[in-house]
C-alpha cells in the first residue's frame, strides 16, 4: 500500500475518534501509570494559544485524601473521588495577555487531553461545575498565586465497555450563514 493510501484511512480514523469520544464518568481501581499522564498532559500543550504564551499548569492529584477533599466542592463527587488520577487544569495569569483569549486556549488543551485520554483506551470527563468553589479547590491544591482553576479532568480505566451513543445537531441547525 502506498503512502497516499494510508492518509484517507488515517483521516477516517482520527474523524471516527472525534465522533466516539465520551464523557466517561465510571472507573476501574487499575492506575493510570506517570508516563501515560505526562503524555496526556504533553499532548494538552500541543494546543493553540495566542502569541504561543501557552497559559495552562496542571496539577496531578493522585492521593485519595486530597481527592476526597477536592470532591466536597463538587456535586460530582463520586467522580473524582473513584477516578485514579484527576487532573487540575489552571490558567497562570503570569503568562496571560488576553484572558478570553487564554481561555479560549485551555479549552482548546482540555479538548487535546480528552481526545488523547480516549485515542490511549481510557476513560475522561471534563468538570466544570467545580468552578463554582475554585479558590477552595486552589488553597486544597496549594497552587502559588495568580493560578486559576478552569476545570478538572477526572480520567482512568474505564468500566464502560461501549461509548454510549450520541448524537448531535445537523449542520443546517448551527451554521447560521453561508456568505
Amino acid at each position: 500500500m502506498s503512502c497516499p493510501d494510508k492518509k484517507p484511512q488515517l483521516e477516517l480514523k482520527l474523524l471516527e475518534e472525534i465522533r466516539s469520544r465520551r464523557s466517561i464518568r465510571n472507573f476501574t481501581e487499575d492506575d493510570v501509570d506517570d508516563n501515560t499522564v505526562d503524555l496526556i498532559i504533553e499532548m494538552g500543550t500541543w494546543a493553540p494559544s495566542g502569541l504561543n504564551n501557552q497559559p495552562w499548569r496542571f496539577v496531578v492529584v493522585r492521593d485519595q485524601t486530597i481527592r476526597n477533599e477536592i470532591s466536597t466542592k463538587t456535586k460530582y463527587s463520586k467522580i473524582i473521588r473513584n477516578a485514579p488520577v484527576c487532573i487540575a487544569v489552571f490558567l497562570d495569569h503570569s503568562q496571560s495577555y488576553d484572558y478570553v483569549k487564554d481561555i479560549q486556549a485551555i479549552g482548546a488543551c482540555i479538548q487535546n487531553m480528552l481526545l488523547t485520554i480516549h485515542h490511549l483506551g481510557l476513560g475522561g470527563v471534563w468538570l466544570g461545575e467545580i468552578l463554582k468553589n475554585k479558590e477552595a479547590v486552589e488553597i486544597i491544591l496549594g497552587v502559588p498565586e495568580g493560578m486559576e482553576l478552569m476545570a478538572v479532568i477526572a480520567l482512568g480505566q474505564t468500566t464502560e465497555k461501549r461509548a454510549p451513543e450520541g448524537d448531535r445537531r445537523p449542520t443546517s441547525e448551527v451554521i447560521l450563514a453561508r456568505t
